[in-house]
């Protein structure tokens, strides 16, 4: 006993110290290999599936290029409500700002308001120009009407009041680009195709082989505006985004259906009128021509008198919108990456006589339910009400011209970077 005990003694005293052996252990578990995170399988079936399988196919437009980007966005063909432009629905006006998250602000933004008796920029020599091209242009116009037929029934606008725009655009481009250097590297383009497709939204699909699945909310713009201006430089913003955070915008929380709104299937289409490797690629200013069926006496006799102005807005709301928007999606940008800069571009809608200007900021492109939750941007769009160019003509004299609206069409064309 006594001997072993001696002996468990010395191998105690002649052992290593344990504490070497604590530190190789402490760094063989810091060295453990790490397993790849557990994820959801692709081709399931579970909620946590679809989940994943949303997030590649963000990640893949993300990554993708601009073209690319385009057709993976317009990929998926399936039923959306159509915006028309140019609507004779009651109230039309709101439904729009609901669906393109725009708030309507009266009059026009502050720098074609400031100094309107001596608008800066503007000399006689100028002015004293429009008002002569544009007096040459409507007497063209009554010329027409006089050793010209009647034109065809709902043609009137298009035979008679179009080429009275086309010339009245084409000369006042040409007279002031000695004032505004980028019109002079512009693009017009006369009845172009703008197109822009949007999700805002959605909706638990009740019955069909597809029920109970949530499913967003697509909307399509098909516009053909009289003519457009494009540009190779941005117009400047009209107003900070940060602006924007105040504004309100209706809420409408019943479905599209309840509206004179109805769904076609065809394919979704986003388009600025030019082709994307087009260098003027920013827009500047869109003419309107209202349809034949607008008559400002027939709605004053119904005492519509709202729906008057309500017409107007609603036309330059979807049409900037989506002009705007499709820009936006030529630069890049799209729901799940939202716009860094604002925007802008301007529209004139008019039935020969009568003018009314508009100014759009587009702020965020942010629409769908996944990325508008906690967006504070909106769209703004200003607007004035319907405006005289002249009163009548005598004795082939244009009678009552309205320098106002001269002046707006001026600072219109003239605005730039």
């Amino acid at each position: 006993m006594a001997a072993r005990a001696r002996l468990s003694l010395l191998l105690i005293q002649n052992s290593p110290r344990l504490t070497n052996h604590r530190l190789v252990h402490s760094e063989a578990v810091l060295k453990e290999p790490v397993y790849p995170p557990v994820v959801a399988s692709l081709t399931a079936k579970s909620k946590s599936a679809q989940r994943r399988r949303e997030e590649e196919r963000i990640k893949q437009k993300c990554a993708a290029s601009v073209e690319d980007k385009l057709k993976l966005i317009t990929s998926v063909q399936r039923m959306k409500y159509v915006i028309y432009p140019q609507t004779f629905s009651r109230g039309a006006d709101r439904w729009y700002q609901t669906y393109t998250k725009t708030a309507y602000i009266p009059g026009l933004p502050d720098k074609f308001t400031a100094n309107q008796e001596d608008t800066p920029g503007i000399s006689e020599d100028v002015l004293a120009e429009a008002r002569s091209l544009i007096s040459n242009v409507i007497l063209q116009e009554r010329w027409f009407h006089i050793t010209k037929r009647r034109p065809f029934l709902y043609r009137n606008q298009e035979l008679v009041f179009g080429p009275l725009l086309r010339n009245l655009v084409s000369g006042l481009t040409h007279s002031l680009a000695k004032c505004n250097p980028l019109l002079l590297h512009s693009s017009l383009d006369l009845g172009p195709q703008v197109n822009f497709y949007w999700r805002r939204g959605e909706r638990i699909i009740p019955r069909g082989h597809r029920n109970g699945r949530v499913e967003p909310h697509r909307f399509q713009i098909d516009d053909q505006p009289h003519s457009q201006i494009r540009v190779t430089q941005p117009l400047p913003q009209f107003a900070p985004m940060e602006d924007s955070f105040a504004t309100e915008v209706p809420e409408i929380n019943c479905a599209p259906d309840m509206m004179p709104m109805f769904k076609r299937q065809y394919e979704n289409h986003i388009h600025t009128g030019a082709k994307l490797p087009d260098p003027c690629c920013y827009g500047h200013t869109q003419f309107h021509l209202v349809p034949d069926r607008y008559h400002r006496d027939r709605m004053s006799r119904r005492q519509e008198w709202d729906q008057i102005e309500v017409f107007l807005c609603a036309n330059a709301m979807a049409s900037l919108f989506a002009w705007t928007g499709a820009q936006a999606m030529y630069q890049g940008f799209w729901s799940h990456q939202d716009v860094t800069r604002p925007f802008v571009s301007q529209a004139v809608i008019t039935d020969g006589k009568f003018f009314s200007f508009f100014c759009y900021q587009l702020n965020t492109v942010a629409l769908c339910a996944q990325t508008d939750v906690d967006n504070p941007r909106k769209n703004l769009l200003w607007g004035t009400d319907s405006l005289q160019l002249y009163d009548d003509i005598q004795d082939g004299q244009v009678v009552g011209m309205n320098d106002e609206v001269i002046k707006l069409l001026i600072q219109f064309l003239t605005n730039r970077t």
